[in-house]
């Protein structure tokens, strides 16, 4: 014969997994020190700039030429 189950605690026993779930990735995200932040934003930062620094700037007159 099948198993009988209850309904309801299997709708619960299922939220409480989504709400584990999102607390791992909360922990994850925030449970972070400090240095490991101000790592994070420096490298952010550093990318960032190298990034800016790589970038063409292009003059109004030099835009309709050149057919890009």
């Amino acid at each position: 014969m099948a198993e009988i189950v209850n309904l309801r605690q299997l709708r619960k026993l299922k939220a409480r997994g989504a709400k584990d779930q999102a607390a791992e990735q909360n922990r994850a995200l925030h449970g972070r020190t400090k240095a490991e932040k101000q790592r994070d934003t420096q490298t952010a930062d550093a990318a960032r700039t190298r990034l800016d620094s790589h970038r063409i700037e292009r003059n109004k007159a030099d835009s309709g030429r050149g057919g890009r």
